[in-house]
């Protein structure tokens, strides 16, 4: 998909076959020219031209959107029409799918046909365009007179490749991301969907296919932002939706390990609490204690660093400061320099802990002997680098970097000149003290 499913493109306002017919000639004509920027500019003209693309109000930022838009689509049809080492055509039937494929669909015949589908009022695919964007926008009252009015409504699929339902909208994930808000109300309009008869555990083809709308929701960062996340989960959870259903969330993931993959540790969590069943790796990172010694006693009793899923368990207790199951761990057989692959390839939980500013979890793991000149293998530097780096992000807390800087140096951490000399560390006392400056 286009690069994937999520960066589909909306459609202009008045979207025809013609007009994209049009388009598909000029994308032909811009790469059969001999200018090196001509598919770029086609691209930017195109992007632009197009409707309910929802920028940010900063203007700065939506010229970054349209932008990465731009590249988005100009780098796929490149890849599309000059593929490397072969002669190429600039073929129309190539600009076609390029077409199709940015705006969700696999093939060009199938983006026609909603095309076609979508210029008759009243058409199942309209109807469901309709809702969807009810569905996003909040809009209960016309998703009720849709609902009501088209009898099949509620159990019709997207034509595009997420072959999403309308009750997948509400989870704000997988389907095209200019759709992907979450309301005041989302949890309303949850419940207006099941009760209208939409099946609660329906697969969407999404992120190797399926995705639940209680896996997505749970997984998703605009109905976190939003507040609305776990009153969304309630109300799919009252209506049946499977805790244990096969990779819920994508690629084979269980709900659990979904959560915590994805930065939703408070879904996790309430989860959990609500019975969701747990592997070693959602055990570890919701700091169940008691089901991280009993899956590891089933295991032999040892925790054999060879093991991915141990690793894995191991790295997600780091991140997300579960201090007495790192322990644990390292108690089982577990070296405290193990090499783990959460945030990047191959740093250890000392760089984790220090990023994540976890004072009591870098204190076990120095007392433990965890080595301060280990470099990550993703960006080469050791854990006193990881700790500024979480402490320039001003929506932690600075006092516990503060702590975690001062023992990461007083434990032998080596400190830059150029650390010192950064401005920010230059306007913060206790930060300049910690580095020893």
């Amino acid at each position: 998909m286009f690069p994937n499913p999520q960066d589909a493109l909306p459609l202009a306002a008045q979207p025809t076959v013609a007009a994209s017919e049009a388009h598909a000639h000029e994308l032909a004509r811009a790469c059969a020219s001999a200018g090196p920027e001509a598919i770029r500019d086609w691209a930017r003209a195109w992007v632009t031209g197009l409707a309910g693309l929802r920028l940010p109000e900063d203007h700065r930022k939506a010229a970054a959107e349209v932008e990465r838009a731009v590249a988005r689509v100009s780098d796929f049809a490149t890849a599309t029409l000059r593929p490397e080492g072969v002669a190429t055509t600039c073929g129309l039937d190539q600009a076609r799918h390029v077409l199709a494929r940015a705006h969700g669909f696999p093939t060009w015949a199938i983006f026609v046909a909603h095309l076609d589908d979508l210029a008759r009022p009243g058409s199942p695919v309209a109807a469901y365009e309709a809702a969807a964007e009810a569905i996003v926008t909040g809009d209960a009252g016309s998703l009720a007179r849709l609902l009501a009015s088209h009898a099949d409504l509620i159990r019709t699929r997207s034509t595009r490749e997420h072959d999403a339902t309308l009750l997948h909208y509400v989870s704000a994930n997988g389907v095209e991301g200019y759709r992907q808000r979450s309301p005041v109300n989302a949890a309303a309009i949850t419940r207006q969907l099941l009760e209208a008869g939409a099946e609660v555990d329906a697969e969407a083809n999404v992120y190797g296919g399926g995705c639940t709308a209680l896996g997505l929701v749970a997984t998703s960062a605009p109905p976190r932002q939003a507040g609305v996340q776990i009153p969304v989960i309630d109300v799919l959870l009252a209506h049946g939706a499977r805790m244990d259903h096969p990779g819920s969330t994508g690629n084979g993931s269980p709900l659990i390990r979904g959560c915590l993959a994805n930065g939703c540790p408070e879904a996790a969590e309430y989860l959990v609490g609500r019975g969701a069943p747990l592997d070693l790796m959602g055990a570890a990172g919701t700091g169940r204690m008691d089901a991280v010694r009993r899956i590891l006693d089933a295991r032999g009793g040892t925790a054999d660093a060879a093991d991915r899923d141990v690793r894995e368990a191991l790295g997600y207790a780091s991140v997300y400061g579960r201090t007495e199951v790192v322990e644990l761990f390292l108690d089982r057989g577990v070296p405290v320099d193990v090499e783990l692959g959460i945030h990047g390839a191959g740093h250890t939980a000392l760089h984790a802990a220090s990023y994540h500013g976890f004072v009591e979890m870098v204190r076990v793991l120095l007392r433990r002997g965890a080595r301060l000149d280990v470099r990550d293998a993703t960006w080469g530097t050791p854990p006193l680098a990881w700790a500024l780096t979480g402490w320039s992000d001003t929506r932690k807390p600075a006092e516990r970097y503060h702590a975690v800087v001062a023992m990461l140096v007083g434990a032998g951490a080596e400190v830059k000149p150029e650390w010192l000399a950064d401005e920010a560390v230059r306007a913060d006392p206790r930060m300049r003290a910690a580095l020893g400056g």
